[in-house]
């Protein structure tokens, strides 16, 4: 083979190693095994949120020594299952369409996609917040419940880095558990690092149901929630 053209075939296969592909978001709703393998039906309802975070953001918050970031959802109906999945960065080929969510800042950095970090995310829901409309007033002095959190998923394909730090939840709602009921209301997912340091570089996140879920809604901020769950 010629030394140039060996050169590039060798350049596009570590490219190609490197590059995250996204397989489809499956429930554990109906979950089988066969011949040893795990076999899930896809999410009927997927939402897609694509984010950047800027070299040197201020986080929403500093938690235990981590600087959290927040993204807000409004489930409008009680769920049987929601699943969450974070993957940094925005897999190669992937952008948003349709009904996605974008942020500005993703959109202004869209063709920068090397920089990313290793995620960490929970899944919590606000106790007192059960109408879209005390959303914007009432979200900044919520008290919230950890339904669950995640640092590193198997399932997920590996970072540029080679590592699989890329984060995934399933949470099957147990309506006589209260910090494990998916009911109607105001949920966010948090995300940072593992370990403490800068958040930085594009995701997405894609929050998923097995039934269709009218009016979810996913925004950066709760003031601007309502609007969006009526897009």
């Amino acid at each position: 083979m010629n030394k140039t053209l060996f050169t590039v075939a060798c350049c596009l296969s570590v490219c190609l190693a490197g590059a995250q592909k996204l397989d489809k978001f499956g429930a554990d709703m109906g979950k089988k095994s066969v011949m040893g393998k795990e076999i899930r039906v896809p999410y009927t309802d997927l939402t897609s949120y694509y984010g950047y975070i800027k070299p040197g953001a201020a986080p929403d918050e500093v938690k235990n020594g981590k600087k959290m970031y927040y993204v807000y959802v409004w489930i409008p109906v009680a769920a049987p299952e929601i699943g969450i999945r974070m993957v940094s960065p925005v897999p190669d080929g992937m952008k948003p369409t349709g009904n996605d969510y974008a942020t500005a800042d993703f959109t202004a950095n869209a063709s920068e996609n090397k920089k990313f970090f290793d995620t960490w995310v929970t899944f919590e829901r606000a106790t007192d917040i059960l109408k879209l409309e005390d959303v914007a007033a009432k979200a900044k002095t919520a008290k919230w419940i950890t339904i669950d959190s995640n640092d590193d998923s198997s399932e997920l394909p590996a970072q540029p880095s080679g590592s699989k730090y890329n984060s995934l939840m399933r949470i099957t709602s147990e309506p006589s558990n209260p910090t494990k009921s998916l009911v109607m209301g105001l949920y966010r997912i948090g995300f940072t690092t593992y370990k403490r340091g800068e958040v930085e570089g594009s995701f997405l996140a894609q929050i998923g149901a097995p039934v269709k879920l009218p009016g979810v809604a996913v925004s950066a901020n709760p003031e601007t929630l309502a609007a969006a769950a009526r897009k």
